[in-house]
């Protein structure tokens, strides 16, 4: 099994059609047919199912392409680490971040980090902690910008940059937006705004009403901090989220919690092992979020 066999069976299965995937590698696509019924006569088992419009992954190609893409992680990796000794980083860094980062300027540093490095194609991809958390498990991602999980994975290294209070976001006339710290026990029967299930900050705020025995609903749910907060803004719902949400609008109220004050934090999530260029990324990073 070779290197080249397995990129091309990652682009077949991520295109699901051939032609696409022949023009996304630039070969031919009976090169590419080729070497994928090699690779299923070598491991003894159909990769795909075919048909005239697409491919479909089988059991068995679904399990491979989980392997596949750590393998291809793992030889950029060793290229990369060669390339660093060289004093050199080039190749491609592909990068995960949640929307809405307080804990670090991400475009600024992204920006010094290219200028440095010219020869490396950077790619950044916005999403929920756990969809960027599972693509860097995958090998999709070099490095996730997220909130730390509630399990962490035992084949990703989970680095601190930064930790923040919750607060209670409401509208001004709300009747609790008064002068005062509120406990979560107050939140009983509030219609709240949040964020889709394996974000972040919806999994912290989950869990800190949990344990205050608030069994609550979430009405509104949002994939973007403004709209959340114009949501909250316009009385359809309260919530909670990270303190420095107060500094993107004056439409909200932002109100301390009282004891026990749950916590919000950024962590950077990479592979075991990472890539140089990583590494040198999260560097990066970890200087500018301290």
């Amino acid at each position: 099994m070779e290197l080249r066999q397995l990129r091309y069976f990652v682009a077949v299965a991520e295109e699901s059609h051939f032609t696409r995937a022949a023009d996304r590698l630039r070969i031919a696509q009976s090169g590419l047919s080729a070497s994928i019924r090699a690779l299923e006569r070598e491991l003894g088992a159909d990769l795909f199912r075919r048909n005239t419009r697409q491919v479909r992954l089988t059991p068995e190609g679904r399990a491979l392409l989980v392997e596949a893409r750590r393998a291809l992680a793992a030889s950029d990796a060793a290229r990369d680490a060669v390339a660093a000794v060289q004093g050199l980083l080039r190749g491609s860094l592909s990068i995960g971040s949640l929307q809405c980062l307080h804990a670090v300027n991400l475009p600024a540093v992204l920006a010094g980090f290219v200028e440095s490095h010219p020869g490396l194609d950077i790619r950044l991809r916005h999403g929920g902690s756990g969809e960027l958390i599972e693509q860097v498990r995958e090998g999709r991602l070099d490095l996730a910008l997220v909130s730390r999980p509630a399990h962490e994975p035992d084949d990703v290294v989970v680095t601190p940059l930064a930790a923040e209070p919750l607060v209670l976001a409401c509208a001004p006339g709300h009747p609790l937006a008064t002068p005062g710290k509120v406990g979560l026990k107050a939140l009983r029967g509030e219609r709240f705004v949040d964020f889709p299930p394996d974000w972040g900050t919806r999994t912290r705020a989950d869990e800190a009403l949990a344990a205050a025995g608030v069994d609550r609903h979430v009405a509104l749910e949002v994939t973007d901090v403004h709209s959340l907060l114009d949501l909250v803004g316009n009385g359809l719902g309260v919530a909670l989220v990270p303190r420095s949400f107060s500094a993107k609008t004056a439409r909200v109220r932002f109100l301390e919690l009282a004891d026990p004050v749950p916590m919000w934090e950024t962590v950077a999530v990479s592979g075991a092992p990472g890539g140089a260029a990583a590494a040198a990324l999260l560097d990066k990073i970890h200087h500018a979020s301290h």
